[in-house]
């Protein structure tokens, strides 16, 4: 380990000194931690190319003051606990500090960095629930652990120099040809892998898009209510948020406000958070919008893999003559938002600007990963999977549904169709949704508001909510039951419904 220290012969301060009050630094600013190992002497005087006795000389006066450790055969490290100066931190004024002349300068962040806001991913809660229903978390338990390890190996085998060069920033060109390979038969979408640009995950792919399209005070149209990753982002690059409602046929196209050269933001195929499909007059209806007025769609196809009910639906990229919709895809929701890998299949005209863009941002996702997935999908491994997923989410899908009307009755429900959640509709006779997250989480159990499962929605507040969020990917039958259970429980209500009413739920009857 090598540490970043400098030394002058010329300050007044002594070589020693020098060594001293940078390690102590380092060491309050946290910039090293407890535990961590520090270089030895020897390694130490080569590295700043001192005497040996000097860098001894630096150890034993901050062994002396406490800061570091020395055990014979292990080595030289932080001090488990730090002297009590070191706290002095928490007292200081963050406003300012103090650049290398030794003089004070006030730091102010802009209003507009002030005010950036970031969306909800993960559930501080989830380690103390029994049943934790958030939206979009995957089944743990259904990842290709066995293959994924042996795709790894065999890759690690030959990587050869791989690892030691920097690759293309598009992505691994057999990752993007196979996502191309599979985005024809399975979502209706003609694209070359050319037009295949690998990202870490649907955001970084919203990311990419807005850079390329909004500009401040550029109109971008999106759902209300919309995933809140995307409003906050848009938000940030200080565009025009223009809400248009959402109803059972998806977004209303005809409430799109007259604006020109404009970027639309659409869930079509499950829309977030509602769960509803875009009709698809709309979606022709939304195609002939972006021609006529010269403008954009970004079409977030984040869990279209998983439809229960008829034949997949046709992305709205693949309904596109005109080339005007950047496609966005994932896998987060079939493999695992860990693994950080997503893709945006960009129209013609933006290939160039959009690979130059992405090289700016970063130099291309893990080759590893990349490669892993590549395997995995042109083995066929991946169609496998995803037809064992559909299986499993059916199942957690009907079990939650066939819960929740054995305690509360006759339900109002929307989403059911397809994807990794469904919405809600709390009866009368139900505190608002808000409250009843608060009482589940007395009794172990997360069900969440739309706001808190990472929707917004425009002007509305959330007192007056009546939506749940019930995720049921992650969790298990029985973990489903016995969540439905206390939740009725600590709602004071429970019920038995006809055998008949379930079945109609499970076959997607429902309103």
């Amino acid at each position: 380990m090598q540490l970043p220290l400098k030394v002058d012969a010329q300050q007044k301060m002594t070589l020693q000194s020098q060594i001293v009050e940078q390690i102590r630094r380092m060491i309050l600013d946290g910039h090293l931690r407890s535990g961590d190992f520090l270089p030895t002497t020897r390694a130490l005087s080569e590295q700043v190319g001192i005497s040996r006795n000097t860098t001894m000389q630096a150890y034993e006066r901050l062994m002396a003051e406490g800061y570091i450790q020395t055990r014979p055969y292990v080595g030289t490290f932080v001090s488990a606990e730090i002297p009590e100066t070191s706290f002095f931190a928490d007292a200081c004024d963050c406003a300012a500090v103090t650049d290398l002349k030794g003089v004070v300068s006030d730091i102010s962040v802009s209003e507009r960095l002030s005010a950036l806001r970031a969306h909800g991913i993960v559930n501080p809660n989830a380690d103390r629930l029994v049943a934790d229903f958030w939206v979009g978390r995957p089944a743990a338990d259904a990842f290709p652990l066995k293959t994924w390890s042996n795709l790894i190996r065999r890759r690690l085998a030959r990587s050869g120099r791989v690892f030691a060069e920097y690759r293309d920033p598009s992505g691994f060109s057999e990752l993007r040809q196979a996502i191309s390979d599979h985005l024809g038969p399975t979502r209706g979408l003609t694209a070359d892998a050319d037009q295949i640009i690998i990202v870490g995950g649907t955001q970084d792919g919203l990311n990419l898009i807005s850079r390329l399209l909004i500009e401040p005070s550029s109109p971008v149209v999106i759902e209300q209510p919309c995933y809140q990753g995307a409003a906050y982002l848009f938000e940030s690059f200080g565009a025009e948020l223009l809400p248009v409602p959402v109803d059972e046929d998806g977004i209303d196209v005809a409430q799109i406000p007259n604006v020109d050269h404009a970027v639309a933001y659409v869930t079509p195929s499950h829309q977030y958070p509602l769960g509803v499909t875009l009709a698809l007059e709309r979606r022709l209806a939304l195609l002939n919008w972006a021609s006529e007025r010269a403008s954009y769609i970004i079409e977030d196809d984040y869990d279209s893999n998983f439809r229960f009910v008829g034949s997949p639906v046709t992305a709205l990229k693949g309904l596109d003559r005109r080339d005007r919709v950047f496609y966005l895809g994932t896998f987060s929701k079939c493999m695992g938002p860990s693994l950080r890998l997503g893709y945006v299949v960009v129209p013609h005209a933006f290939v160039k600007p959009a690979k130059a863009l992405k090289a700016l941002m970063n130099n291309g996702q893990p080759w590893l990963e990349q490669a892993a997935m590549a395997d995995f999908m042109m083995s066929g491994s991946y169609a496998r999977h995803l037809r064992r997923l559909r299986q499993m989410y059916l199942s957690r899908r009907n079990a939650t549904l066939a819960a929740l009307e054995r305690h509360f009755g006759v339900l109002d429900v929307a989403g059911t169709e397809s994807g990794m959640h469904f919405v809600w509709r709390l009866p009368d006779g139900l505190p608002p949704a808000r409250e009843i997250e608060e009482r589940a989480l007395t009794v172990g159990v997360g069900v969440y508001t739309l706001s808190s499962g990472a929707a917004h929605r425009f002007g509305l507040p959330d007192d007056a909510d009546r939506h749940l969020v019930l995720g049921y990917a992650a969790l298990s039958e029985t973990e489903i039951d016995l969540g439905i259970a206390r939740l009725a429980q600590c709602l004071g209500r429970g019920r038995s419904v006809a055998p008949r009413t379930v079945r109609n739920l499970i076959s997607g009857v429902v309103r």
